[in-house]
């Protein structure tokens, strides 16, 4: 397996990647709208000096995904800038073996390189698997968002 920066030739597998992930989350959020949605701008990401997308390839063949993206840090925290993790995803046949784990050490070399040390990811806190996934790599939880639904009057 080799672990490498996206092109934009990767861009329709990415974009395949990215449903993958819309149609894990969706049983965990009922306020996603129906048909085909799209959480990022690839194509922007992988052109960004900003930040990295980053593919798992084995045999030519794409299997996994993630990004790193700089952003501003807001005034009342300590750092100024972090990374933001995005797009983590895996074929399905090839969970479990490292891969997510190997895109995201790529991915923080990346962010180490431009001089970053705080790193930051969404996931549903329903979505065990993912969340058990990221706390082994040393991640830790840190704001949990919450929500309501009310009835009009």
């Amino acid at each position: 397996m080799t672990i490498r920066a996206a092109v934009n030739s990767d861009l329709s597998r990415l974009l395949e990647f990215e449903q993958g992930i819309v149609a894990t989350e969706r049983p965990f959020d009922p306020t996603l709208k129906p048909g085909e949605i799209h959480y990022y701008d690839l194509g922007e990401l992988i052109k960004s000096p900003d930040s990295m997308v980053a593919v798992a390839e084995l045999n030519g063949e794409l299997i996994g995904s993630g990004y790193a993206k700089i952003k501003i840090a807001d005034d009342f925290l300590q750092h100024k800038e972090f990374a933001y993790l995005g797009c983590m995803y895996v074929e399905p046949e090839h969970r479990g073996k490292g891969v997510i784990q190997a895109i995201t050490d790529y991915l923080f070399d990346w962010v180490r390189q431009r001089g970053l040390s705080e790193v930051r990811l969404d996931v549903y806190a329903e979505n065990k698997t993912a969340v058990n996934s990221y706390t082994r790599m040393g991640f830790t939880p840190n704001l949990l968002e919450m929500r309501i639904a009310l009835q009009p009057e």
